[in-house]
């Protein structure tokens, strides 16, 4: 049970202008938009604890997206300004979805890079032979991050089940040998320094041969924890200074992400791909209705953002 000194104040993050305290509340306005995510449904082949976006393999909130979901988003990248850089596939387990090849394939032909977030198990197993023709044909231009909570199966076990871990080091090694763009995602949630979890993760992908430099942010990216109920600061405009942080390295200046709600009739685009079910960060039915300030009005904003330095995009 947390301590009553960790504990969130219901009075927090409910207000979007002002805080508890009664302070203007930070919001981040859309930049460039710089990486567009697409989230393929919220089943998942496995039921961690403490998943940052609560998937599984019952979880049926959010439906798998079809090609006809996501056409329209490209075209009106494509017709606005054309800036964005990448478009990146979460979940759930992207690999869940049966038009996973074929969207890939589609982003990837219409010259975007493309980042799949997957734990590389099952899922992708079923489909590494299509996957592998895809990779040749694109090359460098398709990237895929594995999760691998820690370096030792016992703590990654402990998030994500027996086997887990041994499956995820396979599916890595396979696309590594496939000669596909690969990274890492962990995180630091342990009682380990960042140095300490760079060094053991390094010790594991050079057992493994696997090319990823444990000491670069972008190759394995270690995530902030994000605890929900955990006593948080609300972030107000004056902690701009007060950080020494500009709102524009924060995640929502440079992304949206599109999804559709099971039994919805079409997509909608939220601010944040840590959020998809918080309603208070759905902008609109497309991304021109999305080009508005967010404001920074959930723990998680403080916890992975702001204060954890967290983003989910390959630069």
């Amino acid at each position: 049970m947390a301590s009553p000194a960790l504990t969130l104040d219901p009075a927090k993050f409910s207000d979007p202008s002002l805080t508890a305290r009664g302070e203007a509340r930070a919001a981040v306005g859309l930049g460039a938009l710089r990486t567009l995510w697409f989230n393929t449904g919220s089943r998942c082949n496995i039921s961690c604890r403490e998943c940052y976006v609560d998937s599984g393999p019952r979880d049926d909130r959010l439906a798998y997206l079809s090609v006809a979901d996501v056409l329209p988003y490209l075209d009106e990248v494509e017709e606005r300004d054309g800036v964005v850089a990448e478009i990146g596939f979460t979940g759930g387990e992207p690999f869940m979805t049966p038009h996973i090849l074929p969207l890939l394939s589609l982003c990837l032909e219409r010259g975007f890079g493309v980042l799949v977030l997957t734990n590389a198990m099952a899922p992708l197993r079923r489909h590494r032979t299509a996957l592998a023709e895809i990779g040749h044909r694109f090359g460098r231009r398709l990237a895929v991050r594995v999760s691998l909570d820690h370096y030792t199966a016992e703590r990654h076990e402990s998030l994500r089940g027996p086997g887990t871990f041994a499956q995820a080091l396979e599916g890595l090694q396979w696309l590594v040998e496939g000669g596909f763009r690969v990274s890492v995602a962990g995180r630091a949630r342990w009682d380990e320094s960042d140095q300490s979890l760079r060094q053991g993760f390094a010790r594991l992908l050079g057992r493994l041969a696997v090319p990823v430099d444990a000491a670069d942010p972008a190759s394995l990216v270690l995530f902030p924890e994000m605890t929900p109920g955990r006593d948080v600061p609300e972030i107000t405009t004056a902690c701009w200074g007060i950080l020494g942080k500009a709102p524009e390295t924060v995640m929502c200046a440079s992304s949206r992400m599109v999804l559709r709600r099971t039994g919805a009739e079409a997509p909608v685009v939220v601010a944040c791909t840590l959020l998809p079910h918080d309603p208070r960060f759905e902008l609109g039915a497309t991304l021109a209705e999305a080009n508005r300030p967010v404001p920074l009005v959930h723990p998680y904003c403080a916890q992975f953002c702001v204060l954890g330095g967290g983003a989910c995009s390959i630069g």
